[in-house]
């Protein structure tokens, strides 16, 4: 039987398989811990972080979920400063619910496509 972690890898590994993130479109990924919520912005390409945003520099309040869209509304914001329109949205194997799916609609919210 597999683990938790071993399974989200397995996911993973399978969704990175398909995703790519460029200069023109780059990749939005999502990690998730037990108390915070991280987001990047990379181009795959150079193997650079354009733009990120997390939880930790927010003043707590609120639910999780809540914060995640706070941090989504802060990565949209960030990243339509750096030119960056459209992305490829890396739920980085975890379900879209729950904190990664307010994340991600608040960053629509924001201006972001995807």
């Amino acid at each position: 039987m597999k683990s938790k972690i071993e399974r989200r890898n397995k996911i993973k590994a399978r969704i990175r398989g398909k995703q790519e993130g460029t200069s023109e479109r780059p990749r939005m990924t999502v990690f998730r811990s037990n108390k915070q919520i991280y987001v990047q912005v990379i181009d795959d390409l150079a193997g650079k972080t354009l733009v990120s945003a997390s939880s930790r520099g927010l003043e707590a309040g609120g639910t999780k979920c809540e914060i995640a869209a706070k941090v989504g509304g802060e990565i949209a914001r960030k990243a339509l400063e750096a030119g960056i329109t459209t992305v490829v949205f890396d739920r980085n194997g975890y379900l879209f619910h729950g904190r990664v799916k307010s994340l991600a609609d608040a960053a629509r919210e924001g201006g972001l496509k995807f």
